[in-house]
């Protein structure tokens, strides 16, 4: 009679347990919606800004695309590496995963970095985000985006020591997933970002 108990405890709280993993997955959905209107809200003040320069630069004055360039191929790969990492987690390699999700960082790290230089090198030649209407819009859509990818590569961070110490388990899976996905989903707002700010400024 005890051991029924027990049982029936244990399903219950494995139940429980499941009900609140698929609730965190949903509150990170609803999440990714609000972030999705915040760039929405973001690319649409950009459109409006991008040709009022004041008698200032305008993008084909201060864009140089083979840092833009090399921006994304390095964006793009790491959202294949975060792809390997879930496959490794799926066929339970903790060591695979953690080292997939190390490269990623790393290549995170790397554009973060990229980005930063682009800015500061602007900000050395006058070029501010109070100049003009435009370098207004650029600077806190552009920044907004690396702001995003600091975010995650801390996340992540987080996530490889986690997974260090209490290996693979429903609770780190859901992390995994849900992480992957928001970096998916940085590298889609870039791609929109590489084509409406810098590909077609230079156009």
């Amino acid at each position: 009679m005890a051991h029924s108990a027990d049982h029936t405890h244990h399903i219950v709280h494995e139940d429980g347990h499941h009900d609140l993993e698929e609730l965190r997955k949903f509150g990170f959905w609803l999440f990714l919606i609000t972030d999705c209107i915040l760039f929405s809200v973001l690319f649409a003040t950009f459109a409006v800004l991008k040709n009022s320069t004041a008698g200032g630069p305008g993008p084909k004055d201060i864009i140089e695309m083979p840092g833009v360039i090399a921006e994304t191929f390095i964006l793009l790969t790491s959202s294949f590496t975060s792809g390997l990492a879930v496959l490794a987690m799926n066929n339970g390699s903790r060591k695979g995963l953690i080292g997939w999700l190390a490269v990623t960082i790393l290549l995170g790290a790397c554009f973060i970095g990229l980005e930063a230089s682009e800015f500061l090198k602007l900000v050395s030649e006058g070029h501010t985000i109070r100049t003009s209407a435009f370098l207004s819009g650029f600077f806190t859509l552009v920044g907004t985006h690396g702001l995003h990818v600091s975010v995650g590569f801390f996340w992540i961070l987080a996530l490889i020591l986690q997974l260090s110490r209490h290996g693979i388990t429903p609770v780190t899976v859901r992390k995994v997933q849900i992480t992957s996905l928001y970096w998916h989903f940085l590298d889609a707002v870039w791609i929109f970002v590489f084509s409406i700010v810098y590909l077609m400024g230079v156009i």
